[in-house]
């Protein structure tokens, strides 16, 4: 039997080569994006809580409306912006559920979106998938910025959508109100959507506030968000999460989603639900990440590796510049086999394989783990 690919130039992702190289080679796995700590003991002992009581059964198709309500008073608190909980809150099963079957509803045949490179690998692959054109906005090294007059020569009447990723993985960089100014001027007056993935909306440092799309009225009336508990709280393999977006949107939506999930764990949520109730739960993480980047970068100092601005999110880029001039996937390599540290070349996030000399370095580890491998990449020459 001949299957033919819909997806003929996608293979195994960066992260599974660069983990299983840190296996082989007995590497600190600094490669993929994922804590080794666990979430707060209070939240594991809600989900043991609701298991134990047997709330194990299928939760509602759109989630359970107490923590559709709650995400509403979090998203009021945070952003000032009231949400009508039952028609434009959506859970789902992590980040990557919610912008794939989001792409599946927004994006049809010959439609263009505009994605913003380096981008999080998913995007190109389900715009793909779904018939449509993915147009590359390439930032670079070492600012990581858009230039909005270059950025408005990229639309054109197919042009149906565009991705933006705020705090942005893989560069820690931060859209500034200014940028969403910008976005909003560039999309007035037009049918185009505006996807923003804010998965690290809570991991912003240096006291600089991270500015949701939700947050301007123009954007929010053409926008999607999604956002990841997994991300937020440590628990990365949870794979729960949560989309945003006006009514119209989410009724297509929930069509989708109701055939390609249904339902969401069900004591997870609950227990999620009794979690947020704190804000404490996620308005202590800013300081929290903060102090882990801060330490990571002392640990570094004495290294050739040059830091890049990291403003969000629980990666740090670094340039090799002054060490090497090969391409940044062979110096990823060499970091994990030579070295015992395992990275991400960020050229593995640009469909043209743009490279800049940068690799990426995840700081969600305890101290310990991140001493060592400080420790070993000071011997780098």
């Amino acid at each position: 039997m001949q299957l033919k690919s819909k997806l003929p130039e996608v293979g195994t992702t960066i992260f599974s080569v660069m983990s299983r190289l840190a296996k082989e080679h007995n590497a600190i796995n600094l490669s993929q994006g994922f804590p080794n700590y666990s979430s707060g003991q209070r939240l594991i002992d809600l989900v043991s809580h609701y298991m134990n009581k047997g709330y194990n059964q299928y939760a509602p198709m759109p989630g359970l409306p107490a923590l559709r309500q709650r995400i509403g008073e979090k998203i009021h608190r945070l952003y000032g912006v009231k949400l009508d909980v039952n028609e434009e809150i959506n859970i789902t099963a992590g980040a990557t559920q919610a912008i794939f079957t989001a792409l599946s509803v927004l994006v049809n045949k010959g439609d263009e979106v505009i994605t913003i490179e380096p981008a999080y690998d998913a995007y190109r692959p389900a715009i793909t998938l779904f018939g449509g054109k993915p147009v590359i906005y390439q930032m670079e090294a070492p600012d990581y910025r858009i230039d909005w007059s270059a950025f408005r020569e990229l639309i054109t009447e197919r042009t149906k959508g565009i991705i933006i990723n705020t705090p942005h993985n893989p560069t820690g960089t931060m859209l500034q109100p200014s940028d969403l100014t910008a976005l909003t001027e560039l999309v007035k007056g037009t049918d185009i959507w505006v996807m923003s993935d804010e998965v690290y909306e809570h991991l912003t440092f240096d006291g600089k506030p991270h500015v949701s799309m939700l947050s301007i009225p123009e954007l929010r009336r053409r926008g999607v968000a999604t956002y990841s508990f997994g991300k937020t709280f440590h628990n990365t393999g949870w794979k729960t999460g949560y989309v945003i977006g006006p009514p119209e949107f989410m009724q297509e939506f929930r069509k989708v989603h109701q055939y390609n999930v249904f339902a969401v764990n069900t004591p997870i949520q609950y227990a999620l639900t009794d979690y947020l109730a704190e804000p404490e739960s996620y308005e202590s993480l800013p300081a929290f990440y903060q102090q882990k980047r801060d330490f990571f970068l002392q640990q570094v100092a004495n290294t050739p590796l040059q830091p890049l601005r990291c403003e969000g999110t629980y990666f740090q880029l670094f340039s090799y510049a002054s060490v090497s001039n090969e391409a940044d996937r062979d110096f990823a390599i060499r970091l994990t086999r030579d070295y015992g540290v395992a990275a991400i070349p960020v050229s593995a996030f640009n469909a043209s394989g743009h490279d800049d000399h940068v690799v990426r370095l995840c700081f969600a580890k305890t101290e310990d783990v991140l001493a060592e491998a400080g420790k070993r990449l000071q011997r780098l020459e």
